[in-house]
């Protein structure tokens, strides 16, 4: 599917019946309404969506977050609906996350990814994040490892 208009904006309430939707779709219902509702009043959260115009109606098609910890963005969420992938979005969000980040003064960042996910982990290494460790059958439904990368901001 094309895109027409596409938007990066924060995530707000009136977008969470459709985040979850997102969630539900790329992540099996990763985080709860009462998640995505706490990571907006939480401080330390950086929460950022894509919208695009489908048949005159804005919808979420991407959705991003992470968390400031001490001086550490951890990416938590990275997701672009898979009728929009391999368009550039998932670069274009993780850019401005990582960019928000350096502009909160943190000096590093982390994520986990499945070791399956190829495509993300070409995305992450293309940015400049290193594999610095595994994390043993980290996802419960596959049983897939995790892998951690890093990357310094500064």
């Amino acid at each position: 599917m094309s895109l027409t208009t596409i938007k990066l904006q924060p995530l707000t309430e009136k977008h969470l019946s459709e985040v979850i939707e997102l969630d539900q779709i790329c992540f099996g219902g990763l985080w709860s309404l009462e998640g995505y509702k706490r990571e907006i009043e939480s401080p330390n959260s950086t929460l950022l969506i894509i919208t695009t115009d489908i048949k005159n109606e804005e919808k979420i098609i991407g959705l991003g977050c992470f968390w400031a910890i001490v001086e550490e963005a951890h990416v938590t969420i990275l997701a672009i609906h898979p009728d929009f992938q391999r368009q550039g979005l998932g670069k274009m969000l993780l850019e401005k996350l990582l960019k928000q980040a350096k502009e909160k003064g943190l000096e590093r960042a982390t994520l986990e990814v499945s070791e399956h996910n190829q495509s993300a982990i070409a995305l992450y290494e293309k940015f400049g994040f290193a594999l610095a460790g595994r994390r043993k059958k980290y996802y419960q439904a596959t049983g897939a490892d995790a892998l951690i990368f890093w990357k310094k901001l500064t």
